[in-house]
């Protein structure tokens, strides 16, 4: 699998357990925010430190719990069902983050059984969707990740980056009736990590991110903040 990297150790990606986080290289998205341009844009040819990760998750059996595959897009890897069968045989869990722009293959990897979390970032609101995308999407099939995920039985997050110049209030109003009622919704901060995809997004002040949780909390009651205190 093209990994381009990994984090050691976090205690926030994968909820309640200490885990490694493994960053895939490539993305079907441009995402104007995006924290992780290099990954997406200019992933390092030829890199691949797929048997680095595995080593260093054999020294760790019985310290960590579980590993994070995020990106880029991790769906984009064709083998990224045997990297999770390898993983899986040690002993760790498996939390997979996704755009959830490839609903088929999203579908088909939750059969195999051997996620046992995942994370989806919703873009925006429906009517918004290219734009915070940056490319013109399919929002439909965005929709159908978000019901695959409502219909099946692995645990799952959403989540919204909230990014001023991006994001309007309303698009918040239409999120929440989105995803109203569900369990696990996130709103984060954007945090400029140096390595943006474009230019020009700034983060909402905290006192406007407290604004924008009480409208999704309208329909959307145990919506929580990531990144700022409540």
């Amino acid at each position: 699998m093209n990994i381009q990297g990994y984090q050691k150790l976090t205690l926030l990606d994968f909820p309640g357990k200490t885990a490694a986080t493994v960053f895939c290289g490539g993305c079907n998205l441009r995402c104007p925010f995006c924290h992780n341009a290099s990954l997406v844009l200019t992933p390092r040819e030829g890199e691949n430190k797929e048997e680095e990760v595995l080593s260093y998750l054999e020294k760790r059996k019985g310290i960590l719990d579980g590993i994070c595959i995020t990106g880029g897009e991790p769906l984009l890897q064709p083998d990224l069902t045997e990297f999770m069968e390898k993983v899986k045989k040690m002993g760790f869990s498996v939390k997979l983050d996704t755009n959830g722009g490839d609903p088929e293959r999203l579908k088909r990897v939750l059969e195999t059984g051997l996620v046992d979390m995942v994370a989806m970032d919703v873009k925006s609101a429906p009517e918004s969707y290219s734009a915070a995308c940056g490319k013109e999407v399919d929002v439909s099939r965005f929709l159908e990740s978000i019901r695959i995920l409502q219909k099946g039985s692995v645990p799952y997050e959403f989540r919204t980056t909230a990014v001023k110049g991006i994001h309007s209030e309303a698009d918040f109003h239409s999120i929440a009736t989105l995803l109203e009622g569900e369990e696990k919704y996130f709103l984060q901060s954007f945090v400029d990590s140096g390595n943006v995809l474009k230019g020009g997004c700034s983060a909402f002040s905290p006192e406007e991110m407290k604004k924008i949780l009480q409208i999704v909390r309208t329909k959307i009651p145990r919506a929580a903040l990531r990144g700022v205190e409540e």
